[in-house]
């Protein structure tokens, strides 16, 4: 398994918290091998993920939040040109 460049411990990205925690891939679908490859995955607490109105996945603000950071971060370790090659997109 890849590890993330987003966090180093193993605790929830928002609250830090080590209880209930799921592994969210930033870019999913198509991309999420991608995203597991180059590091691109938070843990997060299974109401910050799944389960509530403001999770991840049903909070397009949280969710975009993320790609931002993600791509942020993947491109002061690789380039932006890396990062549109694989991804395709441009979140900033």
């Amino acid at each position: 398994m890849a590890k993330s460049i987003m966090q180093t411990e193993k605790e929830c990205y928002v609250t830090g918290s080590t209880l209930n925690l799921h592994k969210h891939h930033i870019f999913g679908g198509p991309f999420r091998k991608k995203a597991e490859k180059w590091g691109l995955w938070v843990y997060l607490r299974a109401d910050y993920h799944i389960q509530t109105p403001n999770a991840v996945h049903n909070n397009r603000e949280f969710d975009l939040e993320l790609k931002k950071e993600a791509q942020r971060n993947f491109e002061c370790l690789y380039g932006h040109d890396i990062f549109m090659r694989e991804f395709r997109k441009n979140y900033l």
